[in-house]
């Protein structure tokens, strides 16, 4: 523990910095408002006007989309839409719905769960056109890997400032994005996800007193083997595990929320009636209506990444040649992260009234405390499923970074193997300290990836939006 405040204690002047910078805020009614989140909400609010209200009128189509009904079984790529978007998922369906959603209770109360959904329905939109724009700026193989794929951000920030005659301004944008991208992998994507994952195997293992109690390298090693063994597949390990991973533990989650409604079935209405009133008539104020909106929108932003462009890279390795049909399909995923998953947990927070007992903020220990007023053993369950959440997580974020530093220092099997040792490595890490600096330092990069990815969308914009009208006129929807 003592090498863990040495480093903690060294990297916080620097932690600090950049976060000050990459979460800068601004008072507004005693509240402090981060300026990013306003930039990815008024991209939110954009791009739904500006391509139509596509979330909602293509929204069954994209679903017609992911079954297949349009499919071209001779389409380039290395995997299909379902594996798509199960690896988009399993890089957004993770802590933020468990323990994200009980930290906008116990901060903005039951109704920051109302502006959370909302927020979901919206980032529907930019999730649209950040995957179109992957698939269709993806870079077909390399001479030593033909037949991989790479996309994502890096490749559209360039031809967008290619097209705007600004190349070297396009490169530089290109690699800001990829450098947050690989701190924020190793970051948010490794060492908070183990470190969660290890303190809730504590919990029911005895606590301090249990197996594991000083024994966190153990288990990051355990963890670090797991993800390792998937990730030296490439995308098509990780896609294949993904697409069995994330619907069990999504459907066991879901199973398990339902079960703690049920039991308290009775106190439905009123939870729901809360939830709106607290939304939207506060009996506060405004003070109170602005935190609930703020901290929902916040929570929101976190657990979908819509706006941060991660979920460009999973999905640019698609089998199809129709980038706009993939965009479809990408924006059920901020729908079934966020509407879905996150309102089952804020459901069982406040249908069984345990974010009343509280004191001030909680995470996951308020999940846990929600879940158990339904079945005292049902905390174990919640354990496997922060367990499959983390892993999950584990394994595309580590894909993301991978495709982002071989971008930067090229397709070499050398900078691959190094990746990845190196981000099995901060798994034991993250699961052996507290390094919670390092990791204020990793969520600012996560967040600085929507800078440059943002301005890139606003860009293309106008050639999605024709490209969506030639595809909507094929398909005859009008």
């Amino acid at each position: 523990m003592e090498i863990d405040r040495i480093i903690d204690t060294a990297f916080e002047p620097v932690s600090n910095a950049v976060a000050s910078v990459i979460f800068y805020s601004v008072p507004l009614l005693g509240l402090e408002i981060k300026l990013v989140l306003v930039w990815l909400v008024v991209a939110a609010l954009f791009f739904t006007v500006y391509f139509g209200f596509i979330n909602v009128r293509c929204f069954v189509h994209g679903i017609n989309v992911l079954r297949g009904k349009h499919d071209d079984q001779n389409a380039d790529g290395q995997i299909n839409r379902f594996q798509a978007l199960m690896t988009s998922l399993s890089g957004t369906v993770g802590l933020g719905n468990i323990a994200g959603v009980a930290v906008a209770i116990s901060v903005g109360g039951p109704g920051a769960a109302f502006w959370m959904a909302v927020m979901g329905v919206f980032g529907m939109s930019t999730k649209f056109i950040e995957v179109t724009l992957g698939v269709k700026y993806r870079q077909h193989g390399s001479k030593r890997h033909p037949e991989a794929i790479s996309g994502g951000p890096m490749y559209y920030l360039r031809a967008a400032f290619d097209q705007f005659h600004r190349p070297r301004f396009g490169r530089f944008m290109a690699g800001m994005f990829a450098l947050c991208c690989i701190g924020g992998t190793i970051g948010a994507g490794g060492l908070f996800q183990a470190n969660q994952a290890y303190q809730q195997a504590l919990v029911v293992t005895g606590g301090e007193t249990g197996f594991l109690a000083e024994r966190g390298w153990l288990f990051g090693v355990f963890m670090a083997l797991l993800v390792g063994l998937v990730i030296i597949g490439g995308i098509k390990w990780i896609a294949a595990v993904a697409s069995n991973v994330v619907p069990v533990m999504a459907i066991t989650y879901i199973v398990a929320s339902f079960v703690v409604i049920g039991v308290h079935y009775a106190a439905i209405p009123e939870a729901m009636q809360t939830i709106f009133e607290m939304a939207l008539y506060p009996e506060a104020g405004t003070g109170a209506l602005m935190g609930a909106l703020l901290m929902g929108v916040q929570r929101a932003t976190f657990s979908n990444e819509a706006g941060l462009g991660s979920s460009a890279i999973a999905h640019s390795a698609v089998k199809t040649d129709v980038p706009v049909s993939q965009g479809m399909v990408g924006m059920l995923g901020p729908f079934i992260d966020t509407v879905v998953i996150c309102m089952v947990t804020a459901l069982v927070i406040v249908i069984s009234g345990a974010y009343v007992e509280g004191g001030g903020i909680e995470g996951v220990e308020l999940t846990s405390r929600a879940f158990a007023s339904g079945i005292s053993w049902f905390p174990y369950v919640l354990s496997v499923t922060v367990f499959l959440f983390a892993y999950s997580t584990m394994i595309s974020w580590s894909y993301y970074g991978l495709k982002c530093a071989t971008y930067l220092f090229g397709e070499y099997d050398i900078v691959e193997n190094i990746y990845k040792v190196f981000f099995c490595v901060f798994i034991i890490i993250g699961s052996a300290t507290q390094l919670s600096n390092i990791i204020l330092f990793t969520d600012s990069m996560v967040f600085a990836m929507a800078i440059p990815n943002i301005i890139g969308l606003y860009m293309l914009a106008p050639e999605i939006k024709k490209d969506l009208r030639t595809y909507l006129q094929d398909i005859r929807i009008k």
